[in-house]
């Protein structure tokens, strides 16, 4: 009865369906509800015979009265124990003992649930799709044209009118919104936001439009348009149509002068300090004649005003006590669209719901901190008499180790901390993109964040885990020498050079090989060899290079053996001088080590966090402030690395993996035709080599060069895997739960 008020809340009752759909006059016949009983017990058998009077009874009740929803409960429960009396007999002494209690043992995968979740604050991260999480009923969300049955969704006379209207344009189509302001570049929080807009829409057959706030022509740039099309396109979603708040000037300047006429809203003179914060006085102008606020309102169009001697306020009182708020302030700067038509410019709090009236949105998803507007969004559409839709508020999403707002990453840029929007120590989308990460990594990591009520704050390494997932199975392999040490394998079997085979993707050969050259003269990590000195031993850890231990050279089936070091007037280590085995001829080596032959000289950034602290912005943690906070090894440039020639044909925003190294990939900053000469003695190289290499510079981006650590559980042993990039040692500790530990 209350659902079918609930569905028809102003329309006259008809008494005939009232009562049909309340059941009134049904019988239920004590055959049917045999034959339900039946149906469930015979679906059951099985458990019922194995677990007795352990079974859950309440199931087969539950089943019985899905078919036969007027049933009488209790009629149904007779019958229940009848047929299962008939079916298992008495209850025995085994049947009346209690049942021993289930060990609390918790499966892997939930303590690993677990671990993730006291890791970021007890966040526990979603397992499902984004499209699982969203899709029909998931949110507990409105139906299109159902917007009344949202709590404090406000009724008028007009509602089912507008809503049925609202039904006849739609068709029953989810709608939603996507609605950036132009004044800034995206970051990661707002990846959340297009994941879900974009995606709720997706997920139930619906469209989302892109809209441009563009009310504040202070601001707004025409790049950041583009960069906000640019993003949204990259993530993967198409826009059901790009619109903007100004493409409504007109009808919403007619609607300001409606509120007028009706009651809803005044010119007031109060200035920006005067009614800013939680307790401003009440405006004295509250109360002025109608006559004379249109009078105003039309001086302010006409430019009568200077700008902060007058506003447009709405007579109404917000859920955090924001008294009137404002609707059209004066501003004298012309717009990106309309140029010099307009001096005065609409509020988001004004603009938000009726440019989502116009495009009959029904689902406009927003984030928490605009909960408190959420009374006027409804109070604005029914003061007009429009379609009013529904806002839904969720989380938004911080990281820990940046700053996301407009204003910092520009006192950053000022400051020369960063290059600009797009450095790759951001969480800006396009400095993500730009550093390597793929758009797929980003919407999964949204999807395990999940659509929550309550804020987010995750740690960056769970994006880059992500990251790396998708990498693995998209990034090539390829070799690379950070810093190089000149090899002369003095015994090479060939007066050419060899081409070696190296695996694109060594887990799965089926995606391919590339070629390497392999001659006399290669280099390698100056890392991956270590000279005992007179009366010193090397670590007993140390299996790389060295005199007296011999190492495999990847991918080509030798094994080298130091047989003189060439150092300079310093001595310092300039080039090795080694001979090579077949491997399948000598002992198997310790180590194998990653090399590069005729090489491609590129330009290498490696990258750490920019903050030195988890929260820069907060006093308590930072009191001088974020920018004294800058981590002064935010950026190392390696000049003279060395690239294998599989990357010479690699574009911008190529991505690779590094062999022992990490994924890089190819920055914007690279260009054709440039020559780039190595930094060591040229002297010392031949002209096939790296003397005045022609290529382009290759600038790379290594995500996070710190450890890369693996959990892997096995039932209730668990296996550490530690990669170390300075020693380039992989550790293995095994070790087992403790309980309660």
């Amino acid at each position: 009865a209350l659902e079918y008020v609930r569905s028809h809340p102003l329309d006259p009752i008809d008494t005939a369906d009232f009562e049909q759909q309340c059941g009134v006059g049904v019988v239920v016949t004590p055959e049917q509800i045999e034959e339900a009983v039946e149906a469930a017990v015979h679906k059951h058998r099985a458990e019922l015979l194995s677990e007795r009077y352990r079974f859950n009874m309440g199931l087969l009740m539950g089943e019985a009265r899905g078919r036969l929803r007027w049933a009488d409960g209790k009629s149904i429960k007779n019958e229940v124990d009848l047929q299962v009396l008939h079916l298992l007999g008495p209850k025995t002494e085994a049947d009346l003992e209690k049942k021993p209690k289930a060990g609390k043992a918790k499966p892997a995968e939930a303590e690993k649930q677990q671990a993730v979740a006291e890791e970021n604050g007890g966040v526990t991260l979603e397992t499902k799709s984004l499209m699982e999480q969203l899709r029909g009923e998931a949110l507990k969300f409105h139906k299109p044209g159902e917007n009344y049955k949202t709590e404090g969704y406000v009724l008028t006379p007009h509602t089912m009118t507008l809503m049925k209207q609202h039904l006849e344009i739609t068709g029953g189509q989810v709608r939603t919104r996507f609605p950036p302001e132009p004044n800034g570049i995206l970051h990661i929080g707002h990846a959340k936001a297009i994941n879900f807009n974009f995606g709720y829409a997706k997920a139930n057959g619906g469209v989302c439009f892109l809209r441009y706030d563009d009310t504040n022509p202070e601001k707004e740039e025409e790049k950041y348009f583009s960069a906000i099309r640019d993003m949204v396109e990259w993530l993967g979603y198409k826009p059901h149509a790009v619109t903007h708040a100004s493409d409504y000037f007109d009808q919403l300047y007619a609607w300001a002068v409606e509120l007028i006429r009706r009651g809803h809203a005044y010119v007031c003179h109060q200035r920006v300090e005067e009614i800013k914060g939680h307790n401003p006085p009440p405006s004295p102008w509250r109360d002025r004649p109608v006559e004379e606020s249109l009078l105003l309102f039309e001086g302010m169009k006409k430019g009568k005003f200077e700008e902060g001697e007058a506003t447009l306020r709405m007579k109404l009182v917000m859920e955090d006590g924001k008294l009137d708020p404002v609707a059209y302030r004066i501003k004298y700067m012309p717009h990106h669209r309309t140029g010099d038509r307009w001096c005065i410019y609409p509020t988001y709090d004004y603009t938000h719901c009726l440019c989502d009236s116009i495009e009959q949105i029904t689902h406009s998803l927003c984030t928490k901190e605009f909960q408190a507007r959420r009374s006027s969004y409804f109070w604005l559409c029914n003061a007009l008499g429009v379609y009013c839709p529904v806002q839904w508020e969720y989380g938004r999403l911080n990281l820990l180790y940046t700053v996301v707002s407009k204003r910092k990453i520009i006192r950053l840029v000022e400051a020369g901390a960063v290059r600009d929007w797009d450095d790759p120590r951001l969480f800006t989308l396009t400095a993500l993109r730009r550093r390597g990460f793929p758009p797929e990594a980003i919407n999964s990591f949204c999807a395990r964040v999940g659509v929550t009520v309550a804020q987010t704050t995750m740690e960056p390494h769970l994006l880059e885990a992500c990251v790396r997932e998708v990498l693995n199975e998209r990034a090539p392999r390829a070799m690379a020498v950070l810093q190089p040490l000149r090899v002369t394998i003095t015994n090479f079997p060939t007066q050419k050079a060899l081409e070696v085979l190296v695996p694109n993707f060594p887990a799965d050969e089926t995606k391919g090989f590339h070629k390497v050259p392999f001659q006399a003269t290669i280099y390698i990590e100056q890392s991956d060899f270590r000279e005992a000195l007179p009366l010193q031993v090397l670590d007993k850890g140390y299996k790389r290079l060295a005199p007296g231990q011999p190492v495999g050279l990847r991918h080509t089936g030798y094994v080298i053996a130091v047989q003189n070091v060439v150092k300079d007037a310093g001595g310092q280590v300039m080039e090795l001088e080694v001979t090579c085995t077949k491997s399948d001829a000598v002992e198997k080596p310790k180590a194998f080590i990653h090399w590069v032959s005729e090489p491609l000289v590129c330009e290498v950034r490696l990258y750490e966090r920019l903050f030195l602290h988890k929260n820069p912005e907060d006093p308590a943690e930072v009191p001088a402030g974020f920018l004294s906070d800058l981590n002064p090894d935010s950026l190392r440039v390696v000049a003279g690395a060395l690239a294998d020639a599989s990357v010479r044909s690699a574009k911008p925003l190529d991505r690779f993996q590094f062999e022992r190294l990490g994924y890089f990939s190819v920055d914007p900053d690279s260009a054709e035709g440039k020559n780039v000469t190595s930094l060591r003695a040229q002297d010392k190289c031949s002209r096939n080599t790296c003397n005045m290499v022609t290529g382009f510079r290759l600038p790379v981006f290594v995500m996070q060069k710190s450890s890369v650590c693996k959990m892997l559980s096995i039932g209730f042993l668990c296996t550490l895997v530690r990669y170390d990039y300075e020693s380039c040692e992989t550790r293995v500790l095994t070790f087992s739960f403790v309980k309660e530990s």
